[in-house]
């Protein structure tokens, strides 16, 4: 059974998600009302914690590509927190963002204190090609 849970908190301006379990097809749709609630609202800084989350497929990229936009559009702004892929499996969104070519897309930060602070991770580089 696919499941999610996600905890909301206030940091100063920022309005804090932070997600544990699946972000798949059938939690997307969950994910996507939050943030349209939390823009309702009139909170436009938003930061998503996907730290805990084990797996994330096409609709959770999809999700927060669309959350991204929806932030852009009313002078808002998104932050990600993704951690460095571990052996446990920590870092699947991450390594799935890069995959797909979209991790360059986001603002992405290590932990909470850095995404506050707004001191980014370094950005990951491009793969080197060599002459074979």
């Amino acid at each position: 059974m696919t499941t999610i849970e996600v905890d909301e908190d206030e940091h100063g301006s920022w309005t804090v998600f932070r997600v544990r379990g699946e972000l798949d097809l059938v939690t997307s749709p969950g994910i996507r009302r939050r943030v349209h609630d939390a823009v309702a609202g009139g909170r436009h800084d938003l930061v998503i914690d996907l730290s805990a989350v084990r797996f994330c497929d096409s609709s959770g990229v999809g999700v927060l590509i669309a959350s991204r936009r929806l932030l852009r559009s009313c002078g808002g702004r998104l932050r990600l927190i993704l951690p460095e892929q571990r052996a446990d499996g920590e870092g699947h969104v991450g390594r799935v963002l890069s995959a797909l070519g979209v991790h360059r897309l986001f603002d992405v930060y290590e932990d909470m204190p850095e995404a506050l602070s707004g001191v980014p991770d370094q950005p990951i580089p491009k793969p080197r090609r060599t002459a074979p």
